[in-house]
């Protein structure tokens, strides 16, 4: 045999191994492996959550505690410094067993919402969707009224905007009138006379003013906008596989979309007195997104309103004179790129408006401000520094101080939470919480003390209760182990970071390895994605199971989720580079990020790497493909509100601004799609109600133009989804195939569905 024959027969055979070892590493059992990690993980950390159920309105609660012998509940009273068993579980498992007729196993009590009453004689507790009374110290049981509609998630269709006459009659403060609308027109009737007056006779079909008035607390005065009416965008769904019924089913829902006519609407002032018109200028607020929360003065001499200027470059604070519907302006907020009113916004009236404390990026972080709420004069700013305000806790214009949580102020993780005090004028900064982690806080209800959780990706939660006044700590509640979590395989993710684009930034994210995971070996790397500008995702606390990143590690991937600019909390110019650029995504941090990863540890392989994600997720993979195929080569786009012209108003104008520009286009997955290299899916539900469903189906329409290869799963009567069970295992098998270059497990080879 020729030496040429035999070095090929030879190289033909190792393929041929190489292929036939990769095979046997994705089988039918690492499918049910991944499959069964949920469970596998679930309740093994032991003494991991506390979750405070406060006494009524005192600082005393309760809590669950998860212990190796079962559950356990604990009462604390923190101005005795005591700590104890709320109840005995043995004698409240035997009534229960009593009234169900079967045996009740008192480490595991099918309860929840357990809660406290003051006098710490009784508490409440939620068993078989009924609230239960438990009588101490005779644990005598009294039902209570059903809890599951009480409980239940509103799944309803959140897009239409409100019916302006839908209104029921308002009644006045002093409960001597009532103000309704008639013939688009407002009018008062006296409730005991009943007489009736109109008020305004400027109503129309096309002008109309508004059921939802605001009354002047001494009642004599009414604040009613007139509404300027748009066309309403409507978008349709053929419902093909009804549960009821044969035939398909036509449905019809109110979304408005960008650039989309929206509603104007004008306050005014009305003495309901003199019967008279205090007239306000309309020309101060042009080209609103929107107007709202009305706020009287006390004096009812004036009120405040906010106005978002369409394009979210200009957001005010405006005052009326309500004798001579004068308008000023208190805060005036701009911005050359966008103001993050959703995320970001924050108002608090001081003193019936003296004073307004608001939230501004304005020098470039996230920081609160001091205003005269009279003149709108500056007074101070409050918190300053390279670092972001999250959400303020408490406001106490007694002390003239402010509890708030930021992060990025501590050495590490600049995602991190702490909790901190500061004076209305900017002293006395004093952070609250301690530890190395992101914190979560539980306040009591007079506000003397809180539980602080802390804990990061790697290290189970620590809680603590500390005294509100300075953050000292009053005692230890809980370590948690997580032994038998390890014993069970699982593994942690690892933190990371590497330089941005420009050289200097940090970006974070985790790596996630198989439990089996070998160093010697090469794993193709897979990133979830969601690089919404509204927040940033990479999770920070701790959970033992990360969904389906640690379900598909288990398939021999290594798994990363990471922030890149263009998400928000950090610096307002880290934020803004998503700014008319939505399908910029982060990807060049991300990329970077990944190749200084793969340089510390080759096992990972970014010559095979996969991205997935749903919704803006969905979009962000799609568009890995489009935009960076030199780098992606595989993606699974779930959802995805692939063209913001499609997608709500005010996630899109928000990030890629009004009026709509070319940068829609730019961003967009449909009229990018002729760029696709690498291998699709394509997943979305035909009831998705949250991104209208036609946004894909014009990706898919896209490619089959440009004559491209893809796969695209329809999932009938699905809604907002990732896939679900069926789409998930879609997912799996697609990455196995095209990461690993493998044929997936036969579906017909599973015993049972996942």
């Amino acid at each position: 045999m020729k030496k040429s024959v035999f070095n090929t027969i030879i190289v033909l055979l190792m393929l041929f191994l190489l292929n036939f070892s990769s095979s046997a590493q994705v089988s039918v059992e690492d499918y049910k492996r991944a499959g069964g990690l949920r469970a596998k993980f679930s309740d093994k950390v032991y003494y991991g959550a506390v979750r405070p159920a406060w006494a009524g309105e005192t600082s005393i609660f309760t809590y669950k505690n998860n212990t190796p012998d079962g559950n356990e509940y604990i009462l604390i009273n923190p101005e005795k410094g005591s700590r104890k068993q709320a109840f005995d579980t043995e004698k409240l498992a035997k009534k229960m067993s009593r009234i169900s007729v079967e045996d009740i196993d008192a480490s595991d009590l099918p309860i929840s919402r357990v809660s406290f009453n003051e006098d710490l004689k009784s508490f409440t507790f939620t068993w078989k969707n009924v609230e239960w009374t438990c009588k101490l110290p005779s644990y005598k049981l009294e039902s209570g009224e059903r809890q599951e509609n009480r409980w239940r998630r509103n799944r309803g269709w959140p897009w239409g905007s409100r019916d302006e006459l839908s209104n029921d009659p308002v009644e006045s403060p002093d409960k001597k009138w009532e103000a309704f609308i008639r013939d688009y027109n407002l009018f008062v009737r006296n409730k005991e006379t009943k007489d009736e007056y109109k008020l305004s006779n400027d109503g129309g079909i096309g002008f109309y003013y508004s059921s939802f008035v605001e009354w002047s607390p001494d009642s004599k005065k009414i604040m009613a906008y007139r509404v300027k009416p748009a066309e309403k965008h409507m978008i349709h769904y053929v419902e093909s596989s009804p549960d009821n019924q044969i035939q398909p089913k036509h449905h019809s829902y109110e979304y408005t979309k960008p650039g989309d006519a929206l509603p104007q609407k004008y306050p005014q002032v009305f003495n309901v007195i003199t019967r008279e018109r205090i007239k306000v200028d309309e020309s101060l607020i042009p080209n609103q997104y929107s107007v709202g929360r009305f706020d009287w003065s006390r004096d009812s001499k004036r009120l405040t309103y906010e106005y978002n200027k369409r394009g979210h470059q200009v957001y005010q604070v405006i005052s009326i004179d309500a004798e001579t519907g004068k308008q000023d302006v208190i805060v005036n907020e701009e911005s050359e790129t966008f103001i993050d009113y959703s995320g970001k916004r924050y108002r608090y009236n001081v003193s019936d408006g003296k004073e307004i404390i608001w939230a501004s990026e304005r020098d470039g972080w996230n920081h609160l401000y001091l205003y005269d709420g009279k003149t709108g004069r500056l007074k101070n700013q409050i918190t300053k520094g390279n670092w972001v305000v999250r959400d303020v806790e408490y406001v106490d214009t007694l002390k003239r101080q402010i509890i708030f949580s930021a992060s990025g102020r501590q050495e590490g993780d600049p995602y991190f939470e702490h909790y901190y005090r500061v004076n209305f004028d900017g002293t006395g900064l004093r952070r609250l919480t301690d530890g190395y982690g992101n914190h979560n806080v539980y306040f009591s209800p007079d506000r003397k003390y809180f539980v602080d959780s802390w804990s990061t990706v790697e290290a189970p939660p620590t809680a603590v209760l500390r005294k509100t006044a300075t953050g000292a700590k009053v005692m230890d509640l809980e370590e948690a182990d997580i032994t038998a979590l390890q014993d069970a395989g699982w593994r942690a993710p690892e933190v990371f970071t590497a330089k941005g684009r420009d050289g200097s930034t940090d970006i974070w994210g985790i790596i996630i390895r198989p439990t089996d995971f070998d160093p010697e070996k090469k794993y193709p790397v897979i990133e979830y994605i969601y690089a919404g500008p509204h927040s940033s995702f990479v999770p920070k606390s701790f959970r033992s199971y990360l969904g389906n990143m640690h379900a598909l590690a288990e398939l021999g991937f290594i798994l990363v989720q990471v922030d890149g600019m263009g998400t928000s909390n950090r610096s307002k110019a880290f934020h803004d580079v998503c700014w008319k650029n939505i399908k910029d995504a982060g990807f060049p941090d991300r990329i970077l990020w990944m190749k200084a990863a793969a340089n510390k540890y080759p096992e990972m392989d970014i010559s095979r790497v996969g991205i997935y994600g749903t919704s803006a997720g969905g979009q962000n993979s799609t568009g890995a493909l489009l935009f960076h195929p030199e780098f992606y080569k595989v993606g699974v786009s779930s959802c995805g509100c692939h063209d913001n012209r499609m997608d709500k108003i005010w996630w899109n104008e928000q990030w890629m601004g009004w009026p709509v520009g070319p940068e829609y286009a730019e961003s967009s997955n449909v009229d990018n799609a002729h760029k696709l290299k690498g291998k699709l899916l394509l997943i979305n539900g035909e009831m998705d109600n949250n991104v209208d469903p036609a946004s894909t189906v014009q990706v898919v329409d896209a490619l089959i133009k440009a004559n491209k290869d893809f796969e695209y799963l329809l999932v009938p009567g699905m809604k907002h989804s990732s896939g679900g069970s069926y789409g998930e295992h879609k997912r799996r098998d697609f990455f196995v195939k095209h990461l690993h270059g493998v044929d997936p497990p036969e579906w017909s080879l599973f015993e049972e569905k996942e």
